[in-house]
């Protein structure tokens, strides 16, 4: 997707996931007018199946699709990609949010949205993704961790780990603060580049996803540590659990 000289860079591709038709074709409009590419798919899985055919660059998600849904869908993309992922949820609820974010969406937007607030987060997400792919030429090491910054790859123990770009970005974020508790607030305020105004809850859901694949028991973290009334910190193995 990186330009080369004079070349233009390409436009990057967004898969709408959407059964209603004409929230679909809305949100198609809306982002083609913005210069992306757009696909449509008015099922889950055609939105599968044009994943693995033309590999978009980032995913809206309809929640509450007929047959295949879209957290199984969700999930089944976790199962083979770290595309990201904004879930759009029907309904005003926490329970909504919290099982998309569950289920590996890196965003959320919640019907009836404006088409301004959508297109942002799109940009947002994929800001993210490219600030990632540009890190720096090294590689960090902590708490039996190697990240490749560069490569944009992790393994644990020496077993590689797929991470989704919100997960990766905050296990980055962590990594280089090791020892210092991070509060929810500023966890989701570097995830999101900008002053967080929404539910921190978003934060312990990307925690324990985060814990899921990196922590021996996540039950009984080691690694990502739990400051109760603060927030987190990344603690090296030989530490006590805090």
């Amino acid at each position: 997707m990186r330009d080369n000289g004079r070349m233009s860079q390409a436009p990057s591709t967004v898969l709408v996931v959407e059964d209603e038709r004409a929230i679909r074709e809305a949100v198609a409009y809306a982002l083609g007018a913005e210069g992306f590419a757009v696909l449509e798919a008015g099922t889950g899985e055609d939105g599968l199946r044009l994943v693995r055919e033309a590999s978009p660059d980032l995913v809206i998600l309809d929640l509450m699709l007929p047959g295949l849904g879209g957290v199984a869908v969700c999930r089944a993309l976790r199962e083979r990609s770290t595309v990201p992922v904004i879930m759009l949820t029907a309904r005003d609820a926490e329970l909504d949010r919290i099982v998309g974010l569950e289920a590996g969406a890196d965003d959320y937007v919640t019907k009836p949205f404006s088409m301004a607030e959508l297109v942002s987060r799109v940009r947002a997400l994929l800001r993210r993704v490219e600030l990632d792919r540009e890190g720096l030429a090294a590689r960090r090491r902590v708490a039996g961790i190697e990240i490749d910054l560069l490569a944009h790859r992790v393994t644990v123990d020496g077993a590689a780990v797929h991470l989704t770009p919100t997960e990766y970005r905050l296990l980055e974020l962590l990594s280089a603060n090791v020892g210092r508790v991070l509060t929810r607030v500023q966890v989701m305020e570097h995830l999101w580049e900008s002053a967080y105004v929404g539910d921190e809850r978003a934060c312990d859901v990307h925690i324990a996803a985060l814990r899921r694949k990196i922590e021996a028991d996540p039950a009984s973290p080691r690694r990502i540590v739990t400051v109760r009334g603060v927030g987190y910190r990344l603690a090296e193995l030989d530490e006590a659990p805090g």
